[in-house]
């Protein structure tokens, strides 16, 4: 079992020079891996795009995403993160989100929060019959389509996702089709609480997750921050806090090697 750390870019690194020095700085401190999330409303890059910058810099970074996916239509979501991980050469790491509830964020999705989870439910299925190479055929809230056969396909096969959230109806979901764990916002407790939850209903949908598949998203900023403004997770994304992965665990040679096993 390996210690790696993966770290999470704010908005202070939208620019090319900044995100330059970034990955410059995480290869050469010797971190595992570079993270981007996706919030609309927020002063940051696009995950897709970002991580395909990012990847063609630099060899060794794994590239993570937090990325939305209500709202999408499932079939160019498939599309774009296996084109990436095929650019990235296998490099690639998944967490979908059901994304922010409160505006403007909210609306910007499009997707009503209350019938988010409807949503991946729906999805997550379908990205995955599309990246073993499977001819789909839909018609839903997560896109219309007819016999498709997706090309190319990633070169991780699988391409684990992993899922976020921490309401119980996010954990449930996760055990019974998810291949991790990835919450924020919440503490240690909170989040071996989470992995129990979601161990039964994995189980009861016949099916196991990792041991090593369960992380944690923690906070941080770079300079003090005043109390109440660190207890107020809406202002996170505006207030330039990054996310940091904190993780242990993991095989040599396994991409979802960075996250950190909870007890």
């Amino acid at each position: 079992m390996k210690i790696r750390i993966g770290v999470g870019s704010a908005g202070a690194s939208s620019t090319p020079d900044a995100l330059a020095e970034l990955v410059t700085g995480l290869d050469d401190l010797g971190f595992d891996s570079l993270w981007l999330s996706e919030v609309l409303t927020a002063p940051v890059l696009d995950p897709v795009v970002g991580l395909s910058w990012a990847a063609a810099s630099n060899p060794r970074l794994k590239l993570g995403t937090t990325m939305l996916l209500p709202g999408r239509h499932v079939l160019r979501l498939a599309k774009q993160l296996a084109s990436l991980d095929v650019l990235c050469r296998g490099r690639l790491l998944v967490t979908l989100v059901p994304g922010l509830t409160y505006a403007p964020e909210r609306d910007a999705i499009g997707v009503d929060p209350k019938r988010r989870g409807a949503f991946i439910d729906e999805a997550l299925p379908l990205l995955r019959r599309l990246w073993v190479g499977e001819t789909v055929s839909h018609e839903g809230t997560a896109g219309s389509f007819r016999d498709v056969k997706l090309s190319p396909l990633p070169v991780q096969q699988p391409l684990e996702v992993w899922l976020g959230g921490t309401a119980p109806a996010a954990l449930e979901r996760c055990g019974r089709l998810s291949d991790g764990w990835l919450p924020s916002l919440c503490t240690p407790e909170e989040a071996a609480a989470g992995r129990v939850v979601i161990e039964k209903a994995a189980a009861q949908a016949g099916r196991s997750i990792s041991g090593e598949h369960f992380g944690m998203s923690i906070g941080y900023a770079g300079a003090r921050c005043h109390r109440r403004r660190s207890q107020a997770p809406r202002r996170s994304h505006r207030r330039g806090v990054a996310a940091l992965a904190a993780p242990v665990g993991g095989r040599d040679g396994d991409p979802r090697g960075h996250r950190r096993q909870l007890p």
